[in-house]
């Protein structure tokens, strides 16, 4: 009778598939033999917020930057797990590295929330707004301000509303948010823990997580 249990064998011959599920990976990672290299893409604050133990903090706009270095790092054929907070991030880190030349990474479905629900080994540290949740609260409001400017002040200013929408739509039809890179930079989405890029290549290159 066939095991319920998914085995290391099982998982990489799913090379047609670019995902892999929260429960593959908890069990995947603790057995014995070769471990997934996991990367987190997301900001320095969702990563202290909570992350998955022993995973290399390397944010999407420095895999970005230095895609060919990175790729190159990780081009002795293991495997390569991508996560962010849902998989949006998790899966441009994925084109990237493939345009890398790195055709073997897979991406986490439902993120770092899914390898936690399914008992997945995880740190806790301060809470944090993912950047996914900033980008809804900054484009509502931002669709708000300009209907609200756009009755008591000038029609014109409905103009920031249809720019809101027109921005959203490329978004989705190009899967990269502009706005979500652009709120990544900011002061409270990059403290003190955020590694730089040589720092966070080097960890990659030496297979050093921080913890």
């Amino acid at each position: 009778m066939a095991s319920a249990t998914p085995t290391t064998t099982a998982l990489t011959t799913e090379a047609e598939n670019d995902t892999i599920t929260g429960a593959e990976l908890a069990t995947w990672s603790s057995r014995a033999g070769v471990a997934p290299l996991v990367l987190d893409v997301r900001s320095a604050a969702e990563y202290d917020a909570i992350h998955i133990r022993g995973s290399y903090h390397v944010p999407l706009p420095t895999l970005a930057e230095h895609t060919d270095e990175l790729a190159g790092h990780l081009a002795d054929g293991g495997p390569v797990v991508l996560i962010c907070q849902s998989g949006v991030r998790a899966e441009q880190a994925r084109r990237h590295l493939a345009a890398g030349g790195l055709a073997h990474a897979r991406v986490l479905a439902g993120g770092v929330g899914a390898f936690d629900a399914a008992g997945g080994e995880v740190v806790r540290g301060r809470p944090a707004w993912a950047l996914e949740r900033q980008v809804r609260l900054a484009a509502g409001a931002l669709v708000v301000t300009g209907l609200a400017a756009g009755r008591l002040i000038s029609p014109k200013a409905r103009l920031l509303t249809a720019g809101i929408g027109t921005g959203l739509t490329v978004s989705a039809l190009t899967d990269n948010c502009a706005m979500g890179a652009a709120l990544a930079r900011l002061p409270w989405n990059r403290d003190r823990n955020e590694p730089t890029p040589i720092e966070a290549l080097d960890r990659v290159a030496r297979r050093t997580p921080e913890r």
